[in-house]
């Protein structure tokens, strides 16, 4: 749909001159993956009060320590895990290997201060997922917080982790190498993995960071991973896709994110409640229906939907974070080709709802719209059929100049997404 991309083509060819091929094609994987999930995990969930727990209660570092000692989930099951990803339609699962608390949830030879060394759990829960999403074909991408509210060395302080006890000195530039060497470790002994998702550069963001040496070494050790990061910013060289945390592509309702957006495949991350770790006070769930319509949102916005669950400290993931996973995942048994290997468009985002588009086949996402006859603006095809996705019933085209009148059959109105299927005539 040449109409729709020409905009953007100039850029992304420039952009494509100097990246190897392999990087690319995952890339366009990563365009087309639609659905991932986000899980947020570690020594917080003991508290049950998020994973800011550390910075908002101000725990000292020997305390948290302590508290470290005690994670054994002895409920973790990554079969569990993976098989309830896959069954909701996910494609990516990104989980955090270590969070702001600084707390390794893998083995590393780094730092004694991981949950193999230092846990009651004593064994290495991402290896077991690793090995669950290369049996059950889901790529795994590892969270890495470049924020650390443990460690000496991240010195100065940033914005945050002032009241944990730590001595006011330390040596940036080997925190620096500490994190390259365990991100050496998540790229060399896990096998393949989708990529490495940062986040934290925002606690201190005029810091030399020296992203290019780190993002040349991940591309060198796994040419075909991916970097996510979570800076807030515009893309940076040697990245490969823009995030957007809590937040719809250039929104910016949260208020910290950037509302520039690049030629890089995009995605959108989002909380099913209002935390992103276990807070067991949190009941502000959202609906199913509400989370079908930001993954549809989402999609029409060129974006991929990770969403977020916060499995409990024994490893167990909440009900209520399941019977959501389940809904969703009956949602794409249905109407998945309408969010796989998509792109948003070729109508931007409208008050009843989005689009988007494979080839000569449009879906239209009607989202909020109580009445059966819909009109959408025209687009430069001609529409050759129309019908529901659901059950294929015939929907009614009328086409002008500049809108085309689309009317449903008769339905339930109140359905989270009813996606009508546009074939077109072969066109440029």
């Amino acid at each position: 749909m040449a109409v729709v991309l020409a905009a953007a083509a100039a850029p992304l060819r420039a952009q494509q001159d100097s990246v190897p091929a392999v990087r690319l094609a995952a890339r366009q994987w990563f365009r087309g993956a639609g659905f991932g999930m986000f899980i947020h995990w570690g020594v917080y969930a003991l508290l049950g009060q998020g994973e800011w727990v550390m910075q908002n209660r101000k725990i000292p570092v020997k305390t948290y320590e302590w508290l470290a000692t005690t994670l054994d989930p002895v409920k973790f099951d990554a079969h569990a895990w993976v098989s309830a990803a896959k069954a909701a339609g996910v494609r990516y699962i990104t989980i955090t290997a270590r969070h702001h608390d600084g707390f390794s949830m893998f083995a590393t030879k780094q730092t004694p201060y991981n949950i193999v060394d230092w846990a009651r759990y004593g064994r290495d829960p991402m290896q077991a997922l690793a090995d669950e999403c290369h049996k059950q074909g889901i790529k795994l991408f590892f969270y890495y917080s470049q924020l650390d509210w443990h460690n000496p060395d991240y010195w100065p302080r940033g914005q945050t982790g002032h009241d944990t006890g730590r001595p006011e000195s330390g040596d940036w530039n080997r925190y620096l190498a500490f994190m390259d060497a365990q991100l050496t470790e998540l790229l060399t002994h896990y096998g393949p993995i989708g990529g490495i998702w940062f986040d934290g550069m925002w606690d201190k963001p005029d810091a030399d960071w020296q992203l290019d040496k780190t993002y040349a070494m991940i591309h060198r050790l796994q040419p075909a991973a991916l970097i996510v990061p979570n800076h807030h910013q515009a893309p940076k060289p040697g990245e490969d896709v823009q995030t957007f945390e809590q937040d719809l592509p250039g929104a910016n309702t949260a208020g910290f994110n950037t509302t520039t957006i690049g030629a890089l495949p995009l995605e959108t991350s989002m909380t099913m409640n209002d935390s992103w770790g276990f807070n067991i006070a949190d009941q502000h769930w959202k609906s199913a229906d509400e989370l079908i319509q930001k993954l549809a949102g989402a999609a029409g916005r060129d974006a991929n939907l990770l969403l977020n669950i916060g499995p409990r400290p024994d490893g167990t993931i909440q009900p209520e974070a399941l019977d959501r996973l389940g809904a969703i995942g009956a949602w794409m048994q249905v109407n998945g080709t309408s969010i796989y290997d998509t792109r948003g468009g070729p109508i931007s985002p409208r008050e009843w709802g989005v689009t988007t588009y494979r080839g000569d086949t449009v879906f239209v996402h009607v989202l909020h719209w109580p009445d059966r006859a819909l009109a959408i603006p025209a687009f430069g095809r001609r529409v050759l059929r129309a019908a529901m996705l659901d059950g294929g019933a015939p929907v009614g085209v009328a086409q002008a100049d500049s809108a085309i009148t689309l009317t449903l059959p008769p339905g339930d109105s109140s359905a989270p997404d009813r996606v009508v299927v546009l074939t077109l005539a072969p066109g440029t």
